[in-house]
């Protein structure tokens, strides 16, 4: 799979996000990955490395991920992405319904849901906590975080629709418990040199995914255990 695997990591927006781009080299299809801003560019992009646009990934809802209305300014984001390429959307079903887009073009996910692309597999990992439908993607020894997990932090989770308890799972349950060599691609270019790091150093040197119990991961977070 490795062999056949297009991968991508691009800044693209005033909020440092990360956008990807996960294809197969066999058929030329690809998956992108929340494409919230610059998305003609991120188009041409694809396109220039012969690529073809099939799938649209959302880590979650949030406008600088997916677009729509943020502090009073709209930002480009998926909707018209898919007046230029024709994919289907991949959101978690418990985000689906908050989600300016056309159902029909909606694809709803859950903890068994997965993509493939020629020879690449995606697996969707159902890890709530930032908002209750994030999700994170796997490909081969490859995750993509989203806002779940950063290098060095985690996802806020004082926002409407935030979990604290949801997100100790999440990191703890679901993230530590993969193959320590996974490399991890986050949501957003946050730390000061590194844009990517690994589940290994994170359980090594992330604070957030270090506390004893859930109780002292709540009192740190500023919720009572």
């Amino acid at each position: 799979m490795m062999e056949d695997l297009y991968f991508r990591q691009i800044q693209a927006g005033p909020m440092a996000n990360f956008v990807y781009l996960i294809g197969s080299n066999a058929t030329r299809e690809a998956a992108i990955v929340d494409p919230a801003w610059q998305v003609e560019d991120l188009v041409k992009l694809a396109e220039q490395d012969e690529m073809k646009i099939t799938s649209i990934l959302v880590t979650h809802t949030h406008a600088d991920h997916v677009g729509g209305d943020m502090r009073g300014e709209y930002i480009e984001g998926v909707a018209e992405l898919l007046e230029l390429c024709k994919a289907k959307v991949y959101v978690h079903k418990a985000e689906a319904d908050r989600f300016a887009v056309p159902e029909s073009e909606i694809v709803k996910t859950d903890e068994h849901s997965s993509l493939t692309l020629g020879d690449v597999a995606i697996e969707f990992i159902h890890t709530p906590g930032h908002t209750p439908g994030s999700q994170c993607f796997k490909i081969a020894d490859r995750l993509v975080s989203g806002d779940t997990l950063f290098i060095g932090s985690c996802g806020r989770t004082d926002l409407p629709g935030s979990n604290p308890e949801d997100m100790y799972i999440s990191l703890t349950q679901k993230l530590m418990k993969l193959d320590e060599q996974t490399i991890v691609f986050p949501g957003h270019n946050y730390a000061p040199h590194a844009t990517q790091s690994s589940i290994e150093q994170e359980k090594a040197s992330n604070p957030f995914m270090r506390f004893p119990s859930k109780a002292a991961f709540l009192t740190a977070m500023g919720y009572p255990g």
